[in-house]
């Protein structure tokens, strides 16, 4: 049984990879080789020239990569694939495809630091301009749009501010224009969203999160919703600039994809219950997250997510003194720029993953001092809230003597 027979939660386990063409070994094996021998030259000749499949050369393709592609493909409705060693190299991989020098990208107000970087060398360097708009409703996009856009960057959730992009909407104007849709969906995973299949062309992921789960690898992943134009990518971007994974960190997420839909449930009830907590907390003033109720775009995450996730940010009374204070005042929550792990993990954005944005972007974009990212792990939900509760209580300690 595959395909439509089986359930997601089941072909995450078992997609791509048939055990009886690999010695009955039940977990995929890592090819942990650089280039595959053939049986003769013009077996040589047929491969390269395509007229033969088959593995030549790693940096053109391996087959325990392979076997990530195929599920990847799957989880999120694509026609293609392509496996990467960190999510920038996806970043940069699709965006250097759909663009050539003059062009024009349009990209949501918020964007992952890295990104912003990218976009800013390519600007500088190449000509390739770009701008940061809400996207908030279809005619904001419209007016936006240039006579040299070629294509539309979004995030959503939007990192870190957890702000939503309709995607319906961005869709609906991109197709009347003839643009490209690129959606980072690294915080939903495919288990919570799949914008492909919205009308969106590209998806990728820092697979180095929700996708492997376990803080062990660097990876990036790209889909697509065009067969011919993944194979086009694939022999730019792997055979000609190199931004391949190595087989073992495709091992990895391998292993890691086996278990994301038990874990999104878990990172998603966790998050929930530190939600209501935080929202009701007296030295926090505002709290994002998708599937709050309260959440003004609470109807856009129902829409386009089946769930809102493990990741929270908050406002804390005060600003950067009082958000590393608190953060400074937890012990079992770890200050790391992650998310996605077994861990739950916090950071200072101002400071860490967007201390590269100017400030006055920066702010443009809704990161302020005071803004704190939480990636909730997979632990005991009353013992994260412990610890949250014992960082607050120092930070009221704090308060009392300052005010003495």
């Amino acid at each position: 049984m595959r395909g439509n027979k089986l359930h997601k939660d089941t072909l995450v386990i078992h997609e791509g990879y048939d055990d009886k063409a690999h010695h009955g070994s039940l977990t995929t094996p890592i090819y942990q080789t650089s280039t595959f021998s053939f049986e003769s030259a013009k077996q040589g000749e047929l491969r390269f020239s395509g007229e033969e499949a088959g593995p030549i050369y790693s940096r053109l393709g391996n087959p325990t990569v392979h076997v990530l592609e195929e599920r990847m493909k799957m989880l999120e409705n694509g026609k293609g694939a392509l496996a990467f060693g960190s999510g920038m190299a996806a970043v940069s991989t699709v965006l250097v495809h759909l663009t050539k020098s003059g062009d024009h990208i349009l990209c949501t107000r918020g964007i992952y630091g890295c990104t912003f970087g990218l976009l800013s060398i390519m600007e500088e360097k190449y000509n390739i301009t770009h701008d940061l708009i809400r996207m908030g409703t279809e005619e904001e996009i419209e007016k936006a749009i240039k006579p040299e856009t070629v294509c539309i960057y979004v995030e959503t959730p939007i990192n870190p501010t957890m702000e939503l992009v309709d995607l319906h909407a961005v869709v609906n104007v991109a197709k009347r224009h003839g643009l490209k849709v690129v959606v980072d969906n690294t915080f939903s995973s495919p288990y919570l969203q799949n914008p492909l299949t919205i009308g969106v062309d590209f998806v990728l992921h820092s697979a180095t999160k929700y996708i492997n789960g376990h803080g062990d690898v660097i990876a990036g992943l790209l889909v697509g919703n065009d067969k011919d134009e993944m194979d086009k990518i694939r022999m730019s971007a792997q055979k000609d600039y190199g931004g391949i994974i190595s087989p073992f960190d495709a091992w990895l997420l391998i292993r890691g994809l086996k278990t994301l839909p038990v874990r999104m449930e878990r990172h998603t009830s966790n998050a929930e219950k530190l939600l209501a907590y935080l929202k009701n907390h007296p030295l926090v003033e505002q709290v994002f997250y998708p599937f709050d109720e309260d959440n003004p775009q609470y109807e856009i995450a129902k829409r386009q997510m089946s769930a809102g996730g493990g990741l929270i940010s908050f406002t804390i009374k005060g600003g950067r003194d009082e958000a590393q204070h608190f953060m400074d005042s937890l012990s079992l929550i770890k200050i790391a720029v992650s998310l996605g792990d077994a861990e739950t993990l916090i950071q200072h954005p101002a400071t860490m993953t967007h201390s590269v944005v100017p400030e006055e972007k920066r702010l443009a974009m809704g990161i302020t001092d005071s803004l704190i990212r939480l990636s909730v792990g997979l632990e005991n939900a009353d013992d994260l809230l412990a610890d949250l509760a014992g960082a607050f209580e120092k930070m009221k300690v704090t308060e009392v003597n300052t005010n003495i």
